[in-house]
């Protein structure tokens, strides 16, 4: 699959479902996000413009059922997995 083939990817992206920025066609495509040059496993959500990435931090939950998160600044990559 060429990257002619694929739409771009959002400027801001979510996995949670009550995110307005959350969206199950482009997820359900594997997009990965590269952060500082280093690929991110933990990403719950990414802002490319204005460059940060909130990053899951280990098993806990807030009071709601979410997982605890961090957001960390610097350049965000996000790119289409292959396979």
């Amino acid at each position: 699959m060429s990257d002619d083939t694929l739409p771009p990817l959002p400027d801001r992206l979510s996995v949670d479902p009550n995110s307005p920025y959350y969206d199950e066609a482009v997820l359900s495509r594997n997009v990965g996000v590269r952060f500082k040059g280093q690929d991110k496993t933990n990403v719950e959500e990414y802002c490319v413009s204005e460059g940060w990435v909130r990053l899951a931090v280990g098993a806990s939950k807030d009071r709601h059922g979410n997982p605890l998160t961090i957001k960390l600044q610097g350049p965000v990559e996000p790119y289409f997995r292959e396979g």
